[in-house]
């Protein structure tokens, strides 16, 4: 039985051979690779003169990257905090047991079905001041109506992040309905002896029961944040002026269109360094504290 066993774990590991190979070059090679070349002279081909940290005193001295670095931090606290709100109100109104239930959770989660391409598109489409919402609204009567912060140098960035928490919130509306789902039903039934406000049980017991929910929501949007490329292009390419740039459009347009190799590098090191600083706390939350427990 044991030899059966071992037999059948030997098996297992040279099936998963190939996926870890591949995993550690593709990733953790060339993750390597990356991070040494931003450490070098490289412009459009890649170079082993060794300078430092030369690449990264031109990265945070570069205008473009310095606003594209500031819109992160702009466009990533209003997104995670609506889309977290929002998803949780939605969750919170499905976990009432309303009628068409089934149909709400596919109208709120059909969004982020859609490609960031095409969710920019619409979005580019429907703020566009010359097309849509303003038109609409001039067209009705109201032609004070003002909505132009698509071609607004101090509101572009707010428009990623209404299109970007339309396609986002479905998801994170499933992931708290998943966890509201979980609550042992004897807490509502006990609240509801007791004539506790659903609110209130919301509040001060369901929440705070849901820290590991909440933690993958935030990792899961977080890295929708450092990884913004789509929304960018398809909705303002960066415009107006460079007032709408993301890291990611910054990388990308350094190594294929500037042919910048050292500098792309540096920038996406930097990206990798925000990504790991925001899981952290996350792999802490979720295996530290577990290890720790074991251990106590």
């Amino acid at each position: 039985m044991a030899r059966t066993k071992r037999k059948h774990q030997m098996a297992a590991s040279v099936a998963m051979l190939p996926a870890f190979v591949t995993a550690l070059l593709i990733y953790v090679v060339c993750t390597g690779w990356t991070i040494w070349v931003s450490f070098t002279n490289s412009r459009l081909l890649p170079s082993s003169q060794f300078v430092g940290l030369a690449q990264y005193e031109r990265l945070f001295a570069n205008e473009r990257w310095q606003i594209s670095f500031g819109n992160l931090f702009v466009f990533g606290g209003c997104f995670l905090a609506i889309s977290l709100i929002l998803g949780l109100l939605m969750a919170i109104m499905i976990d009432q047991r309303v009628r068409f239930e089934n149909l709400l959770r596919a109208v709120f989660l059909y969004p982020y079905a859609m490609s960031f391409v095409v969710t920019g598109l619409v979005w580019q489409w429907f703020l566009n001041p010359e097309l849509g919402l303003q038109k609409l609204m001039r067209g009705l009567g109201w032609e004070s109506f003002t909505f132009d912060w698509l071609v607004n140098p101090d509101f572009v960035v707010f428009t990623l992040v209404i299109a970007a928490v339309w396609h986002a919130s479905g998801l994170v509306m499933a992931i708290m309905l998943a966890g509201l789902r979980g609550v042992d039903s004897e807490i509502w039934k006990a609240a509801k002896i007791d004539g506790i406000p659903a609110w209130r049980v919301y509040v001060s017991i369901v929440l705070p029961m849901l820290g590991s929910v909440f933690a993958t929501a935030i990792v899961l949007m977080s890295i929708t944040v450092v990884k913004l490329y789509d929304l960018v292009v398809a909705m303002t390419n960066g415009g107006p002026g460079n007032e709408s740039e993301a890291p990611a459009k910054f990388v990308m347009d350094y190594l294929f269109e500037r042919g910048n190799i050292g500098l792309a590098t540096a920038a996406s090191t930097i990206m990798l360094i925000t990504v790991l600083v925001v899981l952290a706390p996350y792999l802490y939350f979720k295996y530290g504290r577990h290890n720790r427990g074991a251990h106590a």
